[in-house]
């Protein structure tokens, strides 16, 4: 089989190399990938929907794997669909779980899934008299997509309209804040968990714990994704409630309002007193938690993709391998804001090291030689039995890796070890 994987990021160099794990799989091409998983990977550049289908056509594609979610919220696999290519994501209309975060919070309201409460402001001025009517903490989230940076807590009056001035009016997230979603402020520790659904049956994943602060101790703005793990051990014994209230009555409405939902659910959940309640959804695989989850999977990931295609993940089993997967990501100095650019980057050598693996995000080539250019730049996962050993084994590796303002967390996974 070929199959080509759309993104340019360490999610979709993640996916390549699980999906080139298959026996069945002959290989993987990725558009448009970077330089990085260029070194091993086919590369294509195919930017725009019809680029995409002609490839397809003209090269034996077996099926298209869409990472990102900007290509799902513009309707890349109804555009795929029309054309009779299989493709692993949601429909414009079902990815709405994610590109509207207000349609999401409607949803989980009509079907009873736990989550914070909200109001949902479209006008500027009606949002700014709830913020200094109402009790603090609270969160703002911009209702669009914003690159996993469109959320901001605030801990008083003042805060909360500097924020809100910084999303509705001066547009710091574009077009993504003309519509606001403020909601109560939960306490508790995060987690997430994968589904993989057909649009009528599910199977979910293990649980994996990203960190988003930019800095130790969550501290900081909002990023991307400065590392994950896997497994969360404390998180399994909630496993079972989240797929009955959480998984089984979403996909249900979903389905039920004609948007059934093919392809990875990604439910953010914060464990709260009261139990999981759902902080967001995401239409596709999270970055980095699919660098920490696809290396733990057993089963063959293009089994799954096939199951989704046909049908038929009513008859999968998911397994895992032993052990831990501690991911740690470089960014370049000054992301999440304006960062710096065209580093050259000192790679390690892993020297048939099968415990850890390079995926590149934000990486070129210049002069032969890759350089910085993304604010996120790569990241290192390690495998080991033991969390502890699997934590050094990370650091160890990232310790070798260096260019000019590498910026990182050092206590990635730290929290599992408490």
């Amino acid at each position: 089989m070929k199959i080509l994987v759309i993104g340019s990021g360490a999610r979709e160099h993640a996916i390549a190399e699980a999906m080139q794990r298959s026996e069945n799989v002959e290989s993987v091409i990725v558009s448009p990938g970077n330089d990085g998983i260029g070194q091993e990977f086919e590369i294509v550049k195919l930017p725009e929907f019809e680029d995409i289908k002609q490839f397809v056509e003209n090269n034996d594609i077996n099926y298209v794997f869409v990472g990102p979610e900007q290509p799902l919220a513009d309707g890349l696999v109804d555009f795929l669909q029309v054309n009779n290519i299989d493709a692993i994501g949601p429909t414009k209309a079902a990815a709405q779980i994610e590109s509207s975060k207000a349609y999401a919070k409607n949803l989980m309201k009509r079907c009873s899934v736990p989550t914070a409460a909200y109001e949902v402001f479209t006008e500027y001025d009606k949002a700014l008299t709830y913020l200094l009517n109402c009790a603090y903490p609270q969160v703002l989230k911009a209702d669009g997509l914003a690159a996993g940076k469109g959320v901001i807590i605030v801990d008083d009056k003042d805060e909360a309209i500097h924020a809100l001035k910084d999303i509705m009016l001066d547009e710091a997230f574009g077009q993504a804040g003309s519509q606001v979603v403020i909601e109560e402020f939960m306490v508790g520790w995060e987690t997430s968990i994968f589904a993989f659904s057909d649009g009528n049956s599910f199977v979910s994943t293990i649980f994996s714990q990203d960190h988003k602060a930019i800095y130790d101790g969550d501290k900081g703005p909002n990023t991307g994704g400065m590392g994950a793990y896997a497994p969360v051990e404390k998180a399994s014994e909630y496993h079972q409630y989240v797929d009955e209230n959480i998984f089984t009555p979403v996909l249900r409405a979903m389905r039920e309002e004609g948007n059934p939902f093919k392809g990875v659910l990604y439910a953010g959940l914060m464990i709260t007193n009261e139990g999981p309640k759902v902080v967001e959804f995401n239409c596709r695989f999270g970055d980095p938690e699919t660098q920490v989850v696809l290396p733990l999977l057993k089963t063959d990931l293009n089994k799954v993709c096939s199951a989704i295609i046909k049908k038929q993940v009513e008859k999968l089993t998911l397994e895992w391998k032993e052990g831990f997967a501690v991911n740690v990501v470089a960014a370049s100095k000054g992301y999440p804001g304006k960062y710096e650019k065209g580093k050259p980057i000192s790679i390690p050598v892993l020297d048939g090291n099968k415990r850890c693996k390079i995926y590149y995000s934000g990486v070129k080539k210049e002069s032969n030689h890759l350089v910085t250019n993304g604010g996120r730049v790569l990241s290192i996962t390690a495998k080991a039995e033991a969390l502890k050993d699997t934590i050094n084994e990370a650091y160890q590796t990232f310790e070798k890796l260096s260019f000019e303002g590498k910026t990182y967390r050092t206590d990635i996974a730290h929290k599992g070890l408490s």
